[in-house]
This record gives C-alpha cells, sequence and structure tokens, in this order.
C-alpha cells in the first residue's frame, strides 16, 4: 500500500556547522543571554603567532610613552609629542597643546610624559611651576631644582648663561651665532618688562637704544654679566653710539626728554617697583645642561599676577638659551647631542597681562623642529586665548594650538566648542565626550571621602583631522608619591 504524502515523516532540522553567538536555543541546549567579553592581552606579533585566528590588530598607536587604555575598546595607548615625530612619524611637530579645566590632570598627564621621555634620555625641562606640580619628579629623577621669587633667589635677565663659556670654545660662525641669539633673547626680556611694568609695549626708538646699550654692556662686561643697574647707567650716561640711534640731533637736553619715560620704567625695575628685585640682581643659581631642570616659582603669590608672568618669561628665556647653546655646543663635537622636553605650563597667565606680550611669548618659544626639542604648552580653555585686547594678538595666540603637532584635551564646557572647533576639527560625538568630562563629581558624601570627578584623568587625542583618541591616564604606585597637587589639603 502506497502511503500518501501526509504519512511522510518530515525530515530532521539540519543543524548548522556552528552554534549561535548566545548557544543552541531550546531545552536542554545550552543556550546563555549574556556572553562575557573573552580576556585579552597583548603580545608582538612574534609572540602570538601561534594563536590563530583567535588574535587581532591593535587599534592605536604603540610608539611613545605609555598613557594607559583606549576608552572604547580598552587598548592601549601610547603616545608623547617626541616618539610621534621621531619614531612614529605620526606628526609633523614635536609639539603638543594641552588644554582642560583645572583639576582633571593636565599636569599629571604631562609628568607621566616628562617621566617616561627620561627613560628614553630625553631631559625634561620644566620651564615655570607655579603650584608647584614637577618639582618632586625632578627631585625623584635626580634633577636641579631652582627657586626663585621674593627671598628665593633671583634670574638676570641681562646674564646670557652658558653663552659665553661656550663662546670662549667655538670659533667662526658657531660662535656668532651662539652670542647674538643670547643678545637676541636677553633684548627681548627687557622689552618683555617693560611691556608687562606698563602694560603696553615700547616704542621702537626705546627698542633701538636698548638694543644699542646692551651691545655697550657687553664690550664693557666681558668676564661677568652685566644687571639692569648697569643698563641703566648707558641709558642715563649715554655713549655717542647711543645717542646716535636716539636721534637727538646732537642736544643731550633733547635726548633726556626722548628717553625720560625709559629712564623711568627702567628704574622701576632696578629699585624694586612692582616686579621686585627677581631680575635685577645677579643669578643665584645657573641653570645646568645635562640633568632635568625645574623652576619653582611658588613662592611669587598668586595674586601678584605681573611678577609670575615675567617670571615665566624669564624662565621660558633662560632655558631656551640654554638648549640653544647645548645644541650649538653638540653641532661643534664638544658635547654629546641631547634631546630635551620643554614644558611650559600656565601659558594664560603670561599672555593675559598686557598687549605685546603675545610676540614675546612667540619669539621665545619658536624652537624649530631641527633643534631636537620637544614642547608642551597648558592652558585652561580657548576662551584664555581668545580674551586678548586685540585682534592680532588674538590670532596669534590661537595659532600655539593649530601649529601644535598635536592637541590633547580634558574636560571642557560646551561654550568652549565654537573657538575649540576652529583650532582643532572636532566631530559632535567627541564634542560631547568633551563637555561630559567636565562635570563635578557626584552629590553623595556620605563615606566621608573625596569625590572623583567623572573627567579625571580622561583625555583626548587629536592630530589633525584624524579621529580622536579617548583614553584614560591611571597613576602607578609609585606616580602616585609625585603626582599629589593637593598636599596643601591633605591632613596630617
Amino acid at each position: 500500500m502506497r502511503k500518501t504524502p501526509k504519512d511522510k515523516k518530515a525530515p530532521p532540522p539540519v543543524r548548522p556547522l556552528h552554534a549561535p553567538p548566545r548557544g543552541w536555543f531550546g531545552r536542554g541546549r545550552g543556550s546563555s543571554q549574556l556572553v562575557e567579553a573573552p580576556a585579552e592581552w597583548r603580545g608582538t606579533n612574534v609572540q602570538v603567532c601561534g594563536l590563530w585566528p583567535f588574535r587581532v590588530g591593535a587599534g592605536t598607536p604603540l610608539s611613545g610613552v605609555p598613557l594607559g587604555r583606549n576608552l572604547m575598546s580598552g587598548a592601549t595607548l601610547a603616545c608623547d609629542p617626541i616618539s610621534w615625530f621621531q619614531r612614529a612619524g605620526l606628526i609633523a611637530n614635536p609639539s603638543a597643546f594641552v588644554l582642560g579645566l583645572p583639576a582633571l590632570g593636565k599636569s599629571t598627564l604631562v609628568r607621566r610624559w616628562a617621566l617616561g621621555l627620561s627613560g628614553y634620555g630625553v631631559q625634561p625641562l620644566v620651564l615655570g611651576d607655579l603650584k608647584p606640580d614637577y618639582v618632586d619628579l625632578v627631585r625623584a629623577l635626580g634633577g636641579q631644582v631652582i627657586s626663585l621669587g621674593s627671598g628665593h633667589g633671583s634670574l638676570n635677565v641681562l646674564d646670557p648663561g652658558q653663552a659665553r663659556a661656550a663662546a670662549t670654545r667655538l670659533t667662526g660662525k658657531a660662535r656668532a651665532t651662539v652670542l647674538a641669539d643670547a643678545h637676541g633673547r636677553r633684548l627681548n626680556m627687557v622689552l618683555a618688562l617693560l611691556t608687562i611694568l606698563r602694560s603696553s609695549p615700547p616704542t621702537d626708538r626705546e627698542e633701538i637704544i636698548l638694543d644699542r646699550s646692551l651691545r655697550v654692556l657687553d664690550e664693557s662686561h666681558p668676564h661677568e654679566a652685566p644687571v639692569l643697574k648697569d643698563l641703566l647707567a648707558v641709558v642715563q650716561q649715554p655713549p655717542d653710539t647711543v645717542r646716535a640711534v636716539a636721534l637727538d640731533r646732537g642736544s643731550m637736553d633733547r635726548y633726556r626728554e626722548l628717553t625720560e619715560g625709559l629712564e623711568a620704567s627702567l628704574i622701576s625695575l632696578v629699585d624694586g617697583g612692582r616686579l621686585g628685585a627677581s631680575f635685577s640682581e645677579p643669578t643665584s643659581e645657573p641653570m645646568q645642561l645635562d640633568r632635568p631642570v625645574v623652576f619653582d616659582l611658588s613662592a611669587i603669590d598668586d595674586s601678584d599676577e605681573d611678577l609670575q608672568a615675567a617670571a615665566l618669561l624669564a624662565c621660558w628665556s633662560n632655558g631656551m638659551g640654554t638648549v640653544n647653546v647645548a645644541h650649538a655646543l653638540a653641532d661643534a663635537g664638544l658635547e654629546p647631542q641631547r634631546n630635551y622636553f620643554v614644558v611650559l605650563d600656565e601659558l594664560w597667565r603670561a599672555l593675559r597681562v598686557g598687549r605685546g606680550l603675545v610676540d614675546r611669548v612667540d619669539a621665545l618659544t619658536r624652537l624649530n623642529r631641527q633643534h631636537g626639542v620637544g614642547m608642551a604648552m597648558v592652558s585652561h580653555t580657548m576662551s584664555d586665548l581668545k580674551a586678548l585686547a586685540s585682534p592680532e594678538d588674538r590670532a596669534k595666540a590661537a595659532g600655539f594650538v593649530e601649529r601644535s603637532g598635536m592637541v590633547v584635551c580634558a574636560g571642557l564646557p560646551p561654550a568652549e566648542m565654537p573657538m575649540l572647533t576652529q583650532a582643532v576639527p572636532l566631530s559632535q560625538a567627541e564634542q560631547s565626550i568633551l563637555s561630559s568630562w567636565q562635570d563635578p563629581p557626584a552629590w553623595d558624601s556620605s563615606n566621608a571621602a573625596e569625590a572623583v570627578r567623572p573627567g579625571l584623568g580622561n583625555f583626548l587625542v587629536k592630530v589633525g583631522g584624524r579621529p580622536g583618541i579617548p583614553v584614560h591616564v591611571g597613576l602607578t604606585s609609585v606616580e602616585s608619591g609625585i603626582h599629589d597637587t593637593n598636599k596643601r589639603w591633605r591632613k596630617k
């Protein structure tokens, strides 16, 4: 008897060769509603070559100082401006601009860079530490701590530093270059002090008078560094070369009239005045070439903004002049080649003091990549750079960010985004991330412990138009002891 189709047995279901992502569904088949992510380890291609096919490529660069974990993928990020320029070729300029609100870890990030780069043989130079944030780190590295401020040492702005000693070891064009650089930096520093004192830059006539007076001092002080009192004496009792550039037309009375304002400003600098005696006395401790260095400015009160800005500019000028001398000696084969990581923290303090300071900062900070110097500039927000009086200064200050090889942002308020995106292209998602990181900690304080802000230690690393890399910088147990910026609030 033939069977009808209804009597046929249904064929068994075809089981797929591979289980579904959540296992076999049905009674007794072992499905799971939650699939945990597998443990991940990182290794080189040689180490994991036999683990096929359970391997994936890393999505973030691994060249430079280890910073932390990518907040999206969990991959390790290694990043610093020198390694990404020198070894990885990811940026065209070995510099970084760090932006972020206070207490979110900007100084911690820069200290991590300084610590890691010192392991690569790069000398950290912190040219002005106001809090101080870097003193403990430099001491731990066996470096030099130079204290400045009222009653805590002085820095003679007319001191050529190591340039004069280096010139005796050099010849020809190298010698002339070192001396010319030292002269230009000293002149720029005197002009910067006058700008801070007056809140406006000196005139062209005053600038050429100071230039010629410094040359006269170099001839009359071949073996010792002059001080501002000596410069004042030359202006008050000028030789013919100084009178000629002042265009006094052969009349001493006309010369007195032309230089009265300049003389009054120099007297204020020499006799204490608003900027004190921090820059008119001989240098208390010369900077060394072969060790990490930090200029400790914590003795200067925060209310004395003019003195803070002047001290920062003086430290930047002195430090960068010393770097140029070191490279000149290395090029001549007289010293080993050294690379430096220069930290310019609290940039906003120097920029907002007076008109014309942006030009002085720009002149002091233009170190070409050929000089073997990496740089990190640190400020709070773009508003600090945009709050300058003249449109020219605002454009030049924004150029500091635009010219940086990388821009690293911590938490920032939403109002900052239109200004920031003019210098650094940011997607809407990246802007939202930065805004969320500036939120305060939770209200709950029942555990009587210090609350942690949601964005503490989080940064977005941006290079040009590439997508930003969100990373969390965590401290090791060794770093925690030298990275505490709230020591004054700790109970004994």
